[in-house]
């Protein structure tokens, strides 16, 4: 396969390799192989070519003040960049941008274009682009250029207004995950994004037609939503529970069924140290103004806030196992799982990742294709959110008591 070097009518490019892995949660997706990779100037052109171990999502812009190159990347580990010769730019640094996502900067010794860039995946994979100088007028309109349509956020949903759990309608998020740029899993021209963004709108309407639920959905059509974006979402919404849907592919071994995948110990931890670190301080606890605190304090109370909330997922996961095999429906030989998914990490709103079938499984694409078994999978999904609320609601009254 290959992937053709193209001419670059607009500053922006944007390209994707689609992988069977979960792009969202896997983090050093690709390596860097810094043997083959070099940064080289014949006469005032630079041509960076990077060697990478495998093919991956991609996008090239221009920055300004200094000028640079961003290449931001679905994920790589730089490790050895230090070691790729480089001629004529003048610094060049590479690291996470946001999860999921890796970027490498090469600061530029002034106005320079793209002429060409590309991921060429013949004998291997390789980035390659050639940049030429320009004027500073075109290098700053290049760099002004507006995030492209599958990069940038979708626009903010019309939200409920939050109310207390066993008080009104129960607010559910539900999370199709990947999506634009981000296809997830593949196979037979069918992918992960658009297999669970048909289910996601199909369980809305099951689940606004029983008259119990207020829905919001992360994403309604195939953008990128960043996995943060995903918790601000929820937390915007007062949302009582969150769960996000896939439809996972192995490269070993077999799999087959649904699975649910609740947050692990061990990740929890982890997981408030680096909401901390990196979040909206606004959107990490419900009803409480961290803005203030410092990294210690936030985490404190986001364990003690997921000290409460972690036997309500437990008994999310059992009440859905038990709709979902009481419909009959096939579950995987071990039903219920715990890992360590960014989107399961809030703090205080019970999550789950409910994966639907493998697309590695030849019968699970075939259900997940089937309208027949959409239908009873979300109603099973509906029947156990519904009988988790209840049971939830009537702990809440007993814990307030």
């Amino acid at each position: 396969m290959r992937a053709v070097i193209l001419a670059l009518a607009m500053i922006w490019t944007v390209g994707f390799w689609p992988g069977t892995a979960r792009a969202q949660e896997l983090s050093a997706l690709a390596r860097l192989e810094p043997a083959g990779s070099s940064i080289t100037q014949t006469g005032p052109a630079l041509e960076i070519t990077l060697v990478l171990s495998q093919p991956v999502p991609w996008r090239v812009r221009l920055m300004a003040d200094p000028p640079r190159l961003v290449l931001d990347v679905r994920e790589v580990d730089w490790t050895g960049i230090d070691r790729v010769p480089r001629a004529g730019i003048t610094d060049l640094r590479a690291g996470v941008f946001r999860p999921g996502w890796s970027r490498l900067v090469a600061e530029l010794p002034g106005p320079f274009r793209i002429r060409t860039a590309g991921m060429d995946t013949e004998g291997g994979t390789h980035v390659r682009l050639v940049l030429e100088p320009t004027t500073a007028e075109t290098f700053a309109a290049s760099a002004a250029a507006p995030e492209p349509a599958g990069w940038a956020l979708p626009a903010p949903a019309d939200l409920p207004k939050p109310t207390r759990q066993g008080e009104g309608p129960l607010v559910v998020v539900l999370d199709p995950g990947h999506g634009g740029i981000d296809p997830g899993a593949e196979r037979d021209g069918f992918t992960e994004a658009d297999l669970m963004l048909t289910f996601a709108r199909e369980l809305k309407e099951v689940l606004l037609r029983d008259g119990g639920f207020v829905v919001v959905l992360t994403r309604e059509e195939d953008v990128f939503v960043p996995l943060e974006t995903r918790i601000s979402v929820s937390r915007a919404a007062g949302a009582h529970v969150f769960v996000s849907l896939h439809a996972d592919a192995l490269a070993e071994g077999e799999a087959v069924g649904a699975t649910l995948y609740t947050l692990s110990d061990e990740a929890s931890d982890a997981a408030a140290k680096t909401l901390a670190e990196r979040h909206d301080r606004a959107d990490l606890l419900a009803g409480v103004d961290l803005t203030e605190q410092d990294d210690l304090v936030a985490t404190v109370l986001m364990d003690m806030a997921r000290t409460e909330t972690m036997p309500r997922v437990d008994r999310l996961a059992l009440a859905l196992e038990g709709a979902i095999k009481g419909a009959e429906l096939k579950m995987h030989r071990h039903p219920i799982q715990e890992a360590g998914f960014s989107v399961l990490k809030s703090p205080d709103i019970p999550s789950i990742l409910i994966e639907l079938g493998f697309l590695s499984s030849e019968r699970d694409l075939a259900r997940l294709r089937d309208p027949a078994w959409r239908a009873k999978m979300a109603a099973a999904v509906r029947d156990g959110l519904t009988a988790w609320a209840a049971q939830d609601a009537a702990l809440s009254g007993l814990r307030r008591q």
